[in-house]
């Protein structure tokens, strides 16, 4: 049985995972206004591709055996669809949504994400929904809209391009927290995650090939490489892993910290002027997924009292 020490652990990992991420938005927006010919398609091609190899190579050097578990269907089955279902359109759809809108609109919209999650938890009766986990979701989904509002409620202007890909980001948001919470329970996190990105990255490329040729720039290589390394690499690992310790529900709001890293990191490289109703929201954020540690500890009560 898992320790609330450890689960503590993992869940403040999974909240440094979401940070990375906010991060990486800021890099991929300035990539972006470097280069029309540096597109969300490219981009996310790149990341995938680079990232599922590197992992496998740790993989197969930690004896993890990558190879050997596709040779099981089934596992190979669950793998393509974590890559197709779940990180293309996690990132793919996230950076398109930067691209048309901002990091902030884009992290805002994919946190809707936890509530596909809580729905479907809900509907097929695999998890009881506490109310903590509840009252939690809408105080950090309040937090996210003051973030984005300012506090005004008739003033949050996103166009229906930037709306269409959001939605679509949050729904591979829900797909990427629950497709793979069985299988690396058994696989190495590490192996899944790097075939997954693979088979996300090399589809991609079959479908739409992008071989513009891109500005040589220091600025350029700099940027894909954080987006590469602190975008993907470390955080993927870390939040595959997670959930090996947080439940589903948990580790998907916990991605509440992406907005909110993606406005610090807003406000201390571009000067963004937060207003007061934006610390109202950056706190109830941060209350909400602290509140979520709390959830382990009473389910292991309630089971003490049984």
């Amino acid at each position: 049985m898992v320790g609330p020490k450890t689960r503590r652990l993992w869940t403040l990992l999974a909240v440094l995972a979401a940070v990375m991420w906010g991060i990486s938005g800021l890099f991929a927006k300035g990539l972006f206004n470097i280069s029309a010919k540096i597109t969300p398609m490219w981009l996310t091609q790149i990341r995938l591709i680079i990232s599922g190899i590197v992992l496998l190579f740790l993989a197969e050097a930690l004896k993890q055996k990558p190879i050997a578990t596709l040779k099981n269907k089934h596992d190979a089955l669950v793998i393509f669809a974590y890559g197709i279902f779940g990180l293309l359109p996690v990132q793919l759809f996230y950076f398109m949504c930067i691209q048309v809108a901002n990091a902030s609109i884009a992290t805002i919209l994919q946190f809707i994400g936890p509530f596909f999650v809580l729905g479907y938890l809900a509907f097929t009766h695999k998890q009881v929904m506490r109310r903590l986990d509840i009252l939690a979701a809408i105080a950090a989904f309040i937090g996210v809209f003051l973030l984005s509002t300012h506090g005004q409620f008739d003033h949050l202007a996103i166009t229906p391009v930037a709306l269409f890909w959001g939605l679509l980001s949050a729904a591979g948001e829900a797909t990427y927290t629950l497709i793979p919470v069985n299988i690396v329970k058994r696989v190495s996190s590490m192996v899944v995650t790097g075939w997954g990105m693979l088979f996300a990255g090399i589809s991609l490329v079959i479908i739409h090939p992008q071989f513009q040729a891109i500005p040589n720039k220091p600025a350029v290589w700099l940027y894909t490489s954080a987006v590469i390394i602190i975008g993907t690499i470390i955080p993927f690992q870390i939040m595959a892993n997670a959930l090996r310790y947080v439940i589903p529900s948990t580790a998907s709001l916990l991605d509440a910290f992406e907005p909110f890293s993606a406005t610090v990191g807003s406000v201390l490289c571009f000067g963004l002027v937060m207003m007061p109703m934006d610390w109202v929201g950056s706190i109830l954020v941060v209350v909400a997924a602290m509140a979520l540690n709390l959830t382990p500890k009473q389910k292991k009560k309630n089971k003490v009292h049984e």
